[in-house]
């Protein structure tokens, strides 16, 4: 896309390991375009953390900016997706996020209800959650990746690599990953044999070992391999980063 300039991640922390280069810098357009074409005053971007584990809820967050603020942009450079960014990093930029943002809104959904109802109408009730705890109300919003809201009776624009893209939905995407890590750290402390403090979940070598020694706990995702398999069930997919 043009226009965008190639990112200069932030430094990480002493001790802490090199993120990942982005592509691009997100920056605002898709957001003023959206408002400009819904004639929308508050556009919110929206994004999931945690879709691919074998363990414990999705989040889904959804972050309003201001985009009549001309310091904005500055004050929020370093918002990057979170997967490009360090724990350390996105606990930094959570409060500053929280500190500039119109609105932001937190949902999520259980291990329970993902085998209830399949991981991706999981990922949407925790997104449609999000949404609906913004306060001031979104007037339309930008999704991470090919996801609509049915459910959601808003504009809405689904964004491939929005994360990269969009700063709201980048913002989103560092909320959603620092409240489910921290779940999962909680969640550690009920089953510390598992830990979840370490891999928040997802499928590790480590994690791996463990459930073929003790078997799932209440938090796992039955319906997800590779315990799905165990019962010989047909698993559902669980080959996601985010």
């Amino acid at each position: 896309m043009t226009g965008r300039a190639p990112a200069t991640p932030p430094s990480p922390a002493p001790g802490d390991p090199l993120p990942r280069v982005a592509l691009v810098v997100p920056d605002f357009q898709l957001e003023r375009a959206l408002a400009a074409e819904c004639g929308a005053g508050c556009v919110a971007g929206v994004d999931e953390a945690g879709r691919g584990a074998l363990a414990g809820p999705v989040f889904a967050a959804a972050v309003a900016l201001p985009l009549d603020d001309p310091t904005l942009a500055e004050a929020l450079r370093e918002v990057r997706d979170s997967k490009l960014l360090t724990a350390a990093a996105r606990e930094r930029l959570l409060p500053l996020i929280a500190q500039h943002a119109v609105a932001t809104g937190v949902g999520q959904a259980s291990a329970a209800t993902i085998d209830r109802l399949g991981i991706l109408p999981a990922t949407r009730l925790a997104m449609g959650e999000a949404i609906r705890a913004l306060s001031p109300s979104a007037a339309a919003v930008l999704i991470d990746g090919p996801i609509r809201l049915a459910a959601v009776a808003l504009p809405q624009r689904p964004v491939i690599r929005g994360d990269q893209l969009s700063v709201s939905i980048a913002a989103a995407s560092i909320l959603a990953k620092v409240y489910r890590d921290r779940t999962m750290v909680a969640l550690h402390e009920r089953f510390p044999e598992y830990s979840f403090a370490r891999h928040k979940g997802y499928g590790t070598a480590e994690h791996r070992r463990v459930l073929a020694a003790l078997g799932p706990c209440p938090e796992h995702r039955l319906t997800f391999a590779p315990l799905a398999e165990r019962k010989g069930e047909t698993a559902d997919y669980a080959d996601f980063t985010d």
